[in-house]
């Protein structure tokens, strides 16, 4: 029984290394396609993918018969189609916010090892809708389910910051706009400019604003069209999330809220 086992493994090898080399020249050709609108003829193509064009003539009829390109009649060059476009958008289509962050949000939580929310957007709250625990003594009381206000955390900053002039004015003439601290910002002047500082630089603070002795860092989370469906955020008290620690978590949570996007299907 181990014997066969061995046999097959081997077998089974051999057969992905030749399937591997077919696969890895023909995605080379869609690459080199994807890059002339115009398309290109079998020897062009051919001296891109330093390919005999023999077998690159092979390759170019499988790809045609499955529909990834075309050929035109009149000059004999080769064109991509939208074939990988459509199966790509299958892909975002079938995508929600939060099986598209799980393995992001994790890996936030593991490089900063402080509590990681995700949050969606209800009205004029925010709703945690996941949440990554680091191995802390002090840990955030926070829970999945609970509303807060936008105006007053990093995340609903973050999020309202992508928004138009039209769109802020409605989330804050519809909020209990009420001191939750004394770092509360609540005259709505000054609140334009903090979003103004917030779209500069890439994420939001909430500098206890919502909570005493909590600071955190956000980032929006956008989908394939440009809509702000979310967003991300590390929390912490305010002796291990310092000032001076600010501008290092948010690089790294500007990388994770990024790759969420790509994975929503967001292009920078």
């Amino acid at each position: 029984m181990i014997t066969l086992i061995k046999i097959i493994i081997i077998r089974g090898d051999e057969y992905m290394s030749q399937i591997v080399q077919s696969v890895e020249r023909t995605l080379s050709i869609l690459e080199v396609l994807s890059d002339y609108k115009e398309g290109l003829g079998l020897t062009e193509i051919s001296e891109r993918v330093d390919l005999h064009k023999s077998t690159v003539y092979r390759l170019l009829n499988t790809l045609i018969y499955k529909e990834y390109v075309v050929q035109n009649k009149e000059t004999n060059k080769y064109l991509i189609t939208l074939k990988l476009f459509e199966l790509g958008n299958k892909k975002v289509e079938g995508m929600d916010m939060l099986s598209a962050s799980k393995q992001y949000t994790k890996m936030l939580m593991e490089s900063l090892n402080e509590v990681v929310h995700l949050v969606a957007r209800e009205n004029n709250n925010i709703v945690y809708i996941d949440k990554v625990e680091a191995n802390n003594t002090i840990r955030m009381a926070s829970t999945i389910g609970k509303r807060s206000p936008m105006y007053c955390t990093s995340v609903g900053k973050a999020m309202l910051s992508l928004l138009d002039e039209e769109e802020v004015k409605r989330v804050w003439d519809n909020s209990i706009i009420e001191k939750r601290t004394e770092k509360t910002i609540t005259d709505y002047q000054q609140f334009k400019k903090e979003l103004k500082l917030i779209r500069e630089r890439g994420y939001a603070i909430d500098d206890e604003e919502n909570e005493e002795g909590v600071r955190c860092v956000g980032v929006a989370i956008q989908d394939r069209f440009g809509k702000v469906v979310g967003a991300v955020s590390i929390s912490g008290p305010t002796i291990r999330v310092t000032p001076d620690k600010v501008e290092s978590i948010a690089h790294e949570v500007i990388k994770y809220a990024n790759k969420i996007s790509k994975e929503m299907g967001f292009i920078y």
